[in-house]
């Protein structure tokens, strides 16, 4: 197992971590704990010492599922990272109250990586102002968190500030080849190399969209190397950065634990080849994008209610990806049906005022019948 040192302490993490918010589950929807038990001593067997859960992981589930497997190994032998639900602490008390709980989830009497989950710019403010981030670096020094962090959702502008705010222990971010311009993105990285903060990296395959595309990417990369997975070359990707330290992978099957553990069992940073191959991919699958919407809103609000932005990221992204399942949950579930593009009346007011100068009637109605069109095939 590739292991990564941490250069300000005597950490030593594998570079693939269990990320616990994807357990296979029963039809009930819990967690089915004998095949994810089996899937997590196999991956500890294998050398993966970092498990990462959260308070609301699997509907509150995760920690107490964590908790039981620790108890079966030297608690001093695996690395628990887990989170505060930073959305629903509104008072330091609530911050103490959620942490204490966490820790009689979790069976111990220490967690070693605590974040602050999912912060952006007012969840970042009503922290600090509510002396979260104190009560955090108090409960460091008193021994219960051994390494104190952030996971990360907004602009780079907002990280850059996060990230100068104080001597951190780590940061958690998303990052993967797809996008590398979103959130921290590469100018994130850079930065957390600078400042010596290291990184622990989330979705590094996209949530899935970068572990299968339509049949001509995937031989692109199977031209490079038949053996490998399509996922594969996402984790190498991501690893290959000398400041990653861990790299989360939410594994649902036990497929998904044998294929990532022989990515990072005899792991190998992407060759110059390698990375070219990828940028040419990237390049291609930009170049399917069928309109230029930036997702700016100045079209928004619709004067009919419909999401001209969130219709249009539907529509780019299956035509970047080539395949239905990168969107099917998207436009059947997350799009509601007044918000469809089918609802436009062609007033032109969205027109009027795009900065990309979109044809976006035009565009709306291409939209609701070439996705309702697949929609369909597939459910066939």
């Amino acid at each position: 197992m590739e292991i990564r040192k941490w250069n300000r302490k005597k950490i030593a993490t594998s570079l693939l971590g269990f990320g616990c918010m994807r357990f296979p589950t029963t039809t009930e929807g819990k967690i089915d704990e004998a095949r994810a038990e089996a899937m997590v001593d196999t991956a500890i067997a294998a050398g993966v010492n970092y498990l990462d859960t959260a308070y609301f992981y699997h509907d509150g589930q995760s920690e107490p599922f964590v908790g039981k497997i620790l108890q079966k190994y030297d608690r001093s032998t695996l690395y628990v990272a887990t989170k505060l639900p930073v959305g629903i602490v509104q008072t330091l008390e609530d911050a103490k109250r959620i942490f204490a709980e966490q820790l009689e989830r979790l069976q111990t009497d220490y967690i070693d990586f605590y974040l602050l989950h999912a912060i952006n710019r007012p969840g970042w403010d009503r922290m600090v102002e509510q002396g979260v981030v104190e009560y955090c670096e108090q409960l460091k020094e008193e021994g219960k968190i051994k390494n104190f962090g952030f996971s990360f959702h907004d602009s780079y502008e907002v990280f850059e500030e996060i990230l100068r705010y104080r001597d951190w222990d780590f940061c958690q971010i998303q990052y993967n080849y797809m996008d590398t311009q979103e959130q921290a993105g590469d100018k994130g990285y850079a930065l957390s190399e600078e400042l010596g903060v290291p990184l622990v990296i989330m979705e590094p395959i996209k949530g899935g969209s970068l572990a299968n595309f339509s049949e001509d990417i995937n031989e692109k990369f199977k031209e490079v190397n038949p053996d490998a997975s399509i996922a594969s070359w996402a984790l190498r990707w991501v690893g290959s950065h000398s400041n990653v330290k861990v790299v989360l992978s939410g594994m649902s099957t036990e497929e998904q634990v044998a294929d990532n553990l022989k990515t990072f069992e005899t792991f190998e940073a992407l060759t110059e080849a390698e990375d070219a191959k990828i940028k040419e991919i990237v390049t291609e699958l930009r170049g399917r994008v069928q309109n230029g919407c930036t997702g700016c809103k100045y079209c928004m609000p619709c004067p009919v209610g419909v999401n001209i932005p969130g219709n249009f990221s539907v529509w780019n992204r299956y035509h970047m990806y080539g395949t239905y399942d990168h969107v099917k949950w998207s436009w059947e579930k997350q799009l509601k049906e007044e918000e469809k593009a089918k609802n436009c009346i062609k007033c032109g007011k969205c027109e009027a005022v795009c900065p990309q100068k979109l044809s976006i009637r035009a565009d709306l109605e291409k939209v609701q019948k070439e996705m309702d069109s697949v929609c369909a095939a597939c459910k066939e």
